[in-house]
């Protein structure tokens, strides 16, 4: 079945010297197909590593799933990892992948913590089940990106998501004072119900689309006709931006009709606020140039 399979991929084998026998010729293009021409196909086609290894499982209902990972000014990740937190979530699941950098962080007690991806879990105080995509790092490759994010979706399409939500931020490039928070979205009719939260939909922004996971989960959820949405807080760019995710925050409070205080921020927030005030009076004038991206 293996050589029926890949015959017509694999370039043929030359044919063996008329010195052996017929009967021996087969036999010996056989062990050379099977052990040098699809062995070396297969090997070169084979899918790279992923591995979820569960705390516990949990029983969800319909949840949403929120993927946080750090990309332009942290906004998204500093938006999920603070939710999660003030939710008290549970991290119930890691995600350990070729696809992340091979590294190891080292934490206060000099043990190390293997790079992964994690899956954390909180219920709302108006039973809305959330599921969040943690972690350090993105995939190291555009096609890593692709495979590592699929294979975290199928993980979790078992239960069913009513929801995919990513986060992340948008480089303007320049000193935003009092950033913006934009949407796009897996369907147009979504708009209105976002639109309410304070979300703004503006006519191709954020210029030059997505890229990184945000771009990848709301691409699956669309493929899985999955309500989805990704929720891109305004920035410079050059700073972690506590700000801008500051205002995500508040929106996705407002998404889950809840109450997240967020006032342990508005020291970090003020700090923010000067440093942007005082590159606002340093910076020349702006140009014409583009200098916007997304990550």
């Amino acid at each position: 079945m293996l050589a029926e399979d890949t015959h017509s991929a694999i370039p043929a084998l030359p044919a063996v010297h008329p010195f052996f026998a017929p009967s021996l010729q087969d036999t010996l293009l056989k062990i050379a197909w099977e052990n040098i021409v699809v062995k070396q196909y297969w090997k070169s086609m084979v899918k790279m590593a992923n591995t979820i290894r569960y705390e516990f499982k949990p029983q969800l209902n319909n949840p949403v799933i929120i993927e946080g990972l750090p990309g332009v000014g942290n906004v998204g990740k500093l938006a999920a990892d603070f939710i999660a937190d003030k939710l008290n979530a549970k991290l119930f699941a890691r995600i350990y992948s070729e696809e992340l950098p091979p590294q190891v962080l080292v934490n206060e007690e000099c043990v190390i913590e293997p790079i992964c991806h994690e899956l954390w879990y909180a219920r709302t105080s108006n039973d809305m089940d959330l599921v969040f995509i943690l972690g350090t790092f993105q995939g190291n490759t555009p096609a890593g990106q692709y495979i590592l994010t699929e294979f975290e979706f199928k993980q979790l399409l078992p239960y069913n998501p009513s929801c995919v939500i990513t986060l992340g931020g948008y480089g303007t490039g320049e000193v935003v004072i009092e950033p913006r928070v934009f949407g796009v979205v897996s369907d147009a009719k979504l708009k209105l119900k976002y639109e309410s939260h304070g979300i703004i939909f503006s006519p191709n922004e954020p210029k030059g689309g997505i890229i990184g996971a945000a771009a990848m989960f709301v691409a699956f959820g669309k493929m899985y006709d999955i309500e989805s949405i990704s929720i891109i807080g305004e920035t410079s760019g050059f700073i972690v931006d506590v700000k801008s995710a500051r205002n995500v925050i508040d929106v996705l409070a407002s998404i889950f009709e809840i109450e997240i205080d967020t006032s342990d921020l508005n020291d970090a927030v003020d700090q923010i606020e000067k440093i942007n005030n005082k590159a606002k009076e340093l910076s020349p004038e702006s140009s014409d140039e583009d200098l916007s991206y997304i990550g």
